[in-house]
This record gives C-alpha cells, sequence and structure tokens, in this order.
C-alpha cells in the first residue's frame, strides 16, 4: 500500500514502503475499528494511473479502466487521525502484530510524515496498492 498525493509534484518526497503494512492490513482494520478510527483501506480509491500500474503487473484487464469510479480524494487530516491512533495503539507494543510489528510502525510513521506535509500543503491524497 502507498501513498497518493494529488497534483503532479507535491514538494517532498512521498515515499512510503508499505509492504509491511498491506500484509497486516486486515489486523490494522480491526484495530482502527477498535480504536473508534477508520481503517486505512477506507482510504483507498483506484486511478487510472495506478489501475495501469496494476494491470502491467498482472492483476487485471484493460476493460477494468474504462469501469473505474472517479477517484476519490481525501484531505491529509482524515488519514492522519487514523495513521495517529494507530502509532499511538503500537507505540509500546509493536509486537501485538507480530515480529513484523516494529516494521508495520516504522511504516505507519512514515505514513504520518507523508500525511502532515500534505496538510500543511492544502493537498489531498489517496492510498493505492501493488501487487509486487
Amino acid at each position: 500500500m502507498y501513498i497518493v498525493v494529488e497534483g503532479e509534484d507535491p514538494g517532498f518526497d512521498i515515499f512510503v514502503n508499505g509492504r509491511a503494512l498491506a500484509r497486516h492490513e486486515d489486523a490494522l482494520e480491526k484495530l482502527a475499528l477498535s480504536l473508534n478510527v477508520r481503517p486505512l483501506i477506507d482510504f483507498f480509491s483506484a486511478d487510472e494511473n495506478s489501475m495501469s500500474l496494476l494491470i502491467e503487473e498482472g492483476a487485471g484487464n484493460h476493460e477494468l479502466i474504462k469501469k473505474l469510479p472517479p477517484t476519490q480524494w481525501y484531505f491529509g487530516a482524515e488519514g492522519l487521525d487514523t495513521v495517529k491512533a494507530l502509532v499511538e495503539a503500537l507505540h509500546d507494543e509493536p509486537h501485538k502484530l507480530g515480529t513484523e510489528g516494529p516494521q508495520v510502525l516504522e511504516e505507519l510513521e512514515d505514513y504520518a510524515r507523508v500525511l502532515t506535509k500534505t496538510d500543511a500543503r492544502g493537498l489531498r491524497w489517496h492510498l493505492a496498492v501493488s501487487w509486487r
């Protein structure tokens, strides 16, 4: 799972690995719901560019692009509520998600960094996925 920021160049690095987050998405969803915040997966939206990448990676076909709903964008603060709650919940006990817990926590902290900058610049974002 990775962050897509609206526009060509937001003026800052938006890269976050996100692989550990993707592997633990179910557990993170349950944790988010228990914390009364939106799960990260709620911020997923498929835009034409990310769907084209998925198709190049062998997931789906070109006909799907024609049937995509409009891309959904979210304000940085919306995602920050979720990410900060998850970071706080895992900070002292990252291993409650297993051996990759510390890596999940690190990726969440990277998400917080990117979403803080996204929010400060008044930009919008969404999550996308890669099958690689």
